[in-house]
């Protein structure tokens, strides 16, 4: 089991310098990863920094912790910038960058500024960009013809350090089954859980559920990332560790702690410095 930690980065949060020294207060601390949102617009006036010249940052503040974004809505993206600024975050941290991908959401973000909003065009924008991504971190020239993506003869080098790619993991909201389809074809699955009242923290039956779904869609052999966010914070590690074990045994493999009960800065460092309920 792997522990991190998982921010947005408006509000507070919206200060690089300051996540970067969050992220290096994560590693001093013993967690494993450290991630960021991906937001490009708002529906409220608040603080917004690009996540890519975060990441940056955070790569330069640390030496061993994963780090990634969670997650990127590639239908609002250029898959081929993606893959440039991806590996070139690979090759600069070391071989220790994640991609988590998604449909997206949000008016602000997509009808507002223009963006594809039906879902099922982005759903095919973002197959479609995976493919794009993949070939073209493979550092030989690459051909595609899609429905919305034509590429000829393009070849991105330096590759990314991670081989046989960067690890791609794919959110989604559960039970719609169409992004655990797509989870089922890369490295791992984010997944967020409506159930009967509402949004809520994924159960561990329900959490079995799903990956026996994704099982019998997955053609690999290779490990495959199953990552929760903390819905239920407490500050009470033996408490979180009991939580913990259920949701192991269950598959999960990444226990990420983040802002759920919208929790001050203050807050947040004190829960890094406490260190992962492991």
């Amino acid at each position: 089991m792997y522990f991190g930690i998982d921010l947005p980065i408006s509000g507070e949060y919206a200060d690089i310098r300051t996540l970067a020294a969050l992220a290096r207060a994560a590693e001093d601390a013993g967690w494993d990863g450290f991630f960021v949102y991906d937001q490009i617009a708002s529906d409220a006036p608040e603080p917004l920094i690009d996540p890519w010249i975060a990441l940056t940052a955070i790569a330069l503040n640390t030496e061993r912790i994963r780090f990634g974004i969670l997650v990127t809505p590639l239908a609002r993206r250029r898959p081929w910038k993606i893959a440039r600024e991806s590996a070139s975050l690979d090759q600069l941290s070391n071989g220790r960058m994640i991609l988590g991908v998604g449909l997206g959401a949000g008016r602000q973000e997509f009808d507002d500024l223009g963006e594809a909003s039906d879902p099922k065009i982005r759903a095919a924008l973002l197959d479609e960009g995976l493919d794009v991504i993949a070939g073209l971190w493979s550092g030989t020239p690459f051909s595609y013809s899609g429905q919305h993506y034509q590429l000829r003869d393009a070849q991105f080098l330096p590759t990314p350090i991670q081989t046989p790619r960067i690890p791609i993991w794919v959110g989604g909201v559960w039970p719609n089954r169409a992004p655990f389809r797509r989870a089922a074809r890369w490295d791992g699955v984010f997944p967020h859980y409506q159930g009967p009242d509402g949004a809520g923290m994924m159960p561990p039956d329900v959490l079995r559920e799903m990956l026996a779904f994704i099982g019998a869609q997955r053609a690999a052999t290779a490990p495959f990332d199953v990552v929760l966010r903390n819905k239920t914070p407490s500050g009470d590690l033996d408490q979180e560790r009991a939580v913990v074990a259920a949701y192991a045994e269950a598959g999960l493999t990444w226990w990420l702690a983040g802002v759920e009960g919208h929790p001050r800065l203050h807050d947040m460092r004190a829960r890094i410095r406490q260190g992962p309920a492991k």
